[in-house]
């Protein structure tokens, strides 16, 4: 009796896992991240640079991709003040249906 309970709660655990809400699965991506349409350094560099902010300081932007997912992406200063993308995330939006 016990095994089968614990089985059993082993198999739940394992189904709640697989069905998680797509909305809070993110993907993450790593280094050498190039940009995306939405990305600020698309296209190159900015214009302005961020003369104000301190060298290695980061800050995140958010925008939504052409699929609709929303982007959050984190850059980090340069000590030339370039920016580099330095983590990517895509949160999945419900399909709707």
């Amino acid at each position: 009796m016990r095994k089968t309970l614990i089985s059993l709660a082993v198999a739940t655990l394992t189904a709640c896992s697989a069905t998680a809400d797509p909305e809070l699965v993110a993907r993450d991506y790593g280094s050498d991240i190039a940009p995306i349409s939405g990305s600020i350094t698309y296209g190159g560099q900015p214009r302005s640079r961020l003369t104000k902010a301190p060298v290695g300081s980061s800050f995140d932007h958010e925008f939504y991709n052409s699929f609709g997912n929303r982007v959050v992406e984190r850059y980090r200063i340069q000590p030339d003040r370039s920016l580099k993308i330095v983590s990517r995330q895509i949160f999945n939006l419900p399909s709707g249906d």
